[in-house]
């Protein structure tokens, strides 16, 4: 097992040998056995190809145009926004063996994540129509979630959400923690075990977000001897690691805080609980911060 650190446990732009890579994520400098993700630029006329293997794989466009060929299909023209404050997301599921090849259009970042599959669901396109939205929480943790990925997804392993928390505002919060897979005595999923990532964009070049990573008793890694109790800084393209334990997230006054979330695990599921030390919160809201959503969304696809 992995001792974390608050070193460890953000990994900066800047970590990969290929100079298209904006930041990398591996399996093996995560210390776990899920997830691969990058966030990664191409400037127009550029490509990229790569072969899904095992593995199931998702694109999301984080800004910018692109088409998309493989040997299951077709996607001309995905994308739109211009960076990730200025609308929804358009996103692309690929199953295990598909071959692709991305062309930028325009000028373009996107993020791609992937995760060892044994199934072979179709191929699946993500509108941004089609991108259901969540306001959760309230008051100082109202924060807006884009379900692109979420449970119930035709895929085997991967769930993808955008976050955005206003200037002041907490998101993940309360604190909840996904590292242990429990039932009920129904069979009812109450905790699924899940590795995560949360991959950050500011709103300003200058911002930064504060999240605390912290384990409990129950947690396998604190069982083991090796618990987690750190706080870090996460700037603009950084990775924060969550391998286990609460991780609440704090954005400051003036920035709006960003994250891309990706998780794998024991389900294709969110299912998650909360500190019982601060679960209380959640009674205690008296409104919705009226800053979010955050740009203009369909009513229909509010929840």
């Amino acid at each position: 097992m992995k001792q974390y650190t608050p070193q460890n446990l953000v990994i900066h732009p800047g970590n990969s040998t290929d100079p298209d890579v904006i930041v990398e994520v591996t399996p093996e400098s995560a210390g776990w056995e899920t997830i691969h993700f990058q966030a990664r630029r191409l400037t127009a006329g550029k490509s990229w190809s790569f072969q899904c293997g095992a593995q199931e794989l998702a694109i999301v466009m984080l800004g910018g145009v692109v088409d998309v060929s493989s040997n299951r299909g077709e996607w001309p023209g995905l994308g739109g926004r211009a960076n990730v404050f200025e609308g929804l997301p358009h996103a692309l599921y690929l199953p295990p063996y598909t071959d692709f090849t991305v062309n930028a259009v325009t000028d373009c970042e996107f993020a791609v994540t992937w995760v060892a599959s044994k199934t072979d669901h179709a191929p699946a396109l993500v509108k941004p129509s089609e991108v259901s939205v969540e306001i959760r929480g309230g008051d100082h943790a109202t924060r807006q979630i884009n379900n692109i990925i979420p449970p119930g997804f035709p895929c085997e392993r991967l769930v993808v959400v955008e976050v955005y928390t206003p200037g002041g505002n907490w998101s993940s919060y309360p604190p909840h923690k996904h590292d242990v897979h429990m039932t009920d005595a129904e069979g009812k999923l109450i905790q699924a075990d899940l590795d995560e990532i949360y991959f950050y964009k500011l709103d300003r070049p200058e911002g930064y977000a504060l999240q605390r990573i912290y384990t409990d008793a129950d947690s396998p890694l604190q069982k083991a001897g090796y618990p987690i109790d750190a706080v870090v800084v996460a700037r603009n393209n950084d990775v924060v690691l969550i391998p286990e334990g609460y991780h609440p997230v704090s954005s400051p006054v003036g920035y709006t805080t960003y994250y891309l979330n990706v998780l794998a695990g024991s389900a294709q599921s969110l299912a998650a609980i909360d500190d019982p030390q601060y679960a209380w919160i959640k009674s205690s809201y008296r409104s919705i911060d009226p800053r979010v959503p955050i740009y203009p969304v369909d009513v229909h696809q509010i929840r």
